[in-house]
């Protein structure tokens, strides 16, 4: 038997026991963590009445192996045991020099180019009427990312065995994703798997577009910020502070600019250590809540009603949304399992649990249709709702879903392009002020002249003459002068 777990694996593991009859049982789950497999394990092995004897996890092994007196030739392979690893060699005529467990295992997640990549040749290979088996195997000869790589190589090798190609995606949603992991996973036993292949690949372009429209309207300008900013404080608290003090030392009266910006930076040094704390502190803590679920939620319920940005957010979500609804909308009671795959797949906290606590059950508790569960959440446009109420009317609402889709995709990129234009020019006003500050209370300091030059003169003159007439006195008596 082989059992899945239906959440996000992260390592898969094999049972073994041995049933009251003295049968070998034999399974595969997916877990979290070791302790949390080994304690479905016992549940598994009580409910279907068999003795656990162990609970292994698949693992990577690397191997050295020998045909005939040829070069060496080393790999790896993953499995339940070294046995197996062995094993499997032999039966291929190899001997095996050794065969040991990789110590450091750790496979990051792969660039979400390489996704789009592999998602976007695997659809235009498939058109071009290619086995999918080959597909995957071309990928996998091409595939630079060795996370990515070892990911098709798998899916192809259990493909090949006979295995649900749905569960066998779902297996591997920490490296795709879950909507791309499902979507490829009902592609890969569906008789249209050309166009959920090519409707997928259009999603992940457009979330990877929005993202990078998304870093060029907020990141560089944020930086660029955060560095005229502290360009500006180490004038204010270094460089400036210098020639001031000089003037106030002569008792000179500082210009007002000057004053002020003096005065600030005596403030900024007297209370730098809590300032920094009251800086530090609730960034870090505000990072760290917006990392929880709650936290996600908040800002994601809120993220709207930021100025120009804020809309441009809220109509890509419900973009996103309407794009997968459309790649998985069939017209059937099986909708409610497409709506919440959309929501899950919109980026927005907020809108998922809206659409999950409202919509879900309005439509399965109380039987309301699909526009007016939409509207119940709050979460939709009225264009957006208007093309589902037409859509229902007559008939078409996965057409609706595509039209209103194509038109978000339309207006946010227009606007995107429009909002990081005014943020550049809002930016270059500012660098210009803060250019203009300094220049100013530059040029402030360089005009500052004494009340009455010539007596400052004439003071330093005379006292630079009795400290050397004071001197020559000293020698005259043939004493060392003392400092």
């Amino acid at each position: 038997m082989v059992l899945y777990n239906s959440g996000i694996p992260m390592a898969e593991y094999r049972i073994e026991g041995v049933s009251d009859a003295g049968k070998q049982v034999s399974g595969v789950i997916n877990a979290v963590t070791y302790g949390e497999a080994k304690k479905r394990a016992h549940s598994l092995a009580a409910a279907k009445k068999f003795k656990l004897k162990a609970v292994r996890q698949r693992s990577t092994f690397i191997y050295r192996v020998q045909r005939g007196k040829e070069k060496p030739i080393d790999g790896e392979q993953k499995a339940f045991s070294k046995q197996e690893v062995e094993d499997a060699l032999k039966k291929m005529g190899l001997k095996v020099v050794y065969v040991r467990k990789k110590l450091f295992d750790f496979k990051p997640k792969p660039p979400m180019t390489d996704i789009v990549t592999f998602v976007r040749v695997s659809a235009d290979l498939i058109r071009q009427k290619l086995p999918y088996n080959e597909v995957l195997q071309m990928m996998v000869n091409d595939i630079t990312n060795n996370t990515l790589r070892e990911t098709v190589r798998d899916i192809n090798l259990e493909l090949k065995q006979g295995k649900d190609g749905e569960k066998v995606y779902q297996k591997h949603e920490r490296v795709f994703g879950r909507f791309t992991s499902h979507m490829l996973g009902l592609a890969s036993k569906s008789g249209n798997m050309a166009e959920i292949f090519d409707n997928t690949a259009k999603f992940l372009e457009r979330q990877a577009q929005f993202r990078k429209d998304l870093k060029s309207a907020l990141i560089m300008p944020i930086v660029t910020l955060l560095v005229t900013f502290a360009a500006l404080l180490y004038f204010i608290m270094y460089i400036f502070p210098t020639t001031a003090k000089l003037f106030v030392q002569m008792n000179i009266d500082l210009p007002p600019i000057t004053a002020a910006t003096l005065s600030f930076s005596e403030f900024l040094f007297a209370n730098l250590l809590w300032l920094l704390l009251a800086f530090i502190v609730p960034l870090f803590v505000a990072l760290k809540y917006f990392t929880t679920e709650k936290g996600r939620f908040v800002r994601d319920k809120y993220i709207w009603k930021i100025p120009v940005i804020g809309s441009l957010l809220h109509k890509t979500n419900i973009e996103i949304f309407c794009r997968v609804f459309y790649s998985l909308y069939t017209g059937s009671g099986e909708n409610i399992e497409i709506i919440r795959l959309a929501s899950e797949a919109c980026g927005n906290k907020y809108m998922e649990s809206q659409i999950k606590k409202i919509a879900i059950p309005l439509m399965v508790e109380k039987g309301a249709g699909l526009t007016e569960a939409f509207e119940a959440t709050g979460v939709f446009t009225p264009t957006a709702i208007s093309r589902f109420n037409t859509g229902a009317e007559t008939g078409s609402v996965k057409q609706s879903a595509q039209q209103v889709a194509d038109y978000y995709e339309k207006e946010t990129t227009y606007k995107m392009k429009a909002a990081i234009d005014m943020i550049q020019v809002f930016m270059a006003v500012f660098i210009m002020l803060v250019l203009i500050y300094i220049t100013v209370a530059s040029a402030e300091t360089a005009i500052i002249r004494p009340k009455n030059p010539m007596v400052g003169m004439l003071d330093v003159s005379f006292a630079s003459c009795g400290i050397v007439s004071g001197a020559f006195g000293l020698l005259r008596r043939g004493r060392k002068p003392k400092h």
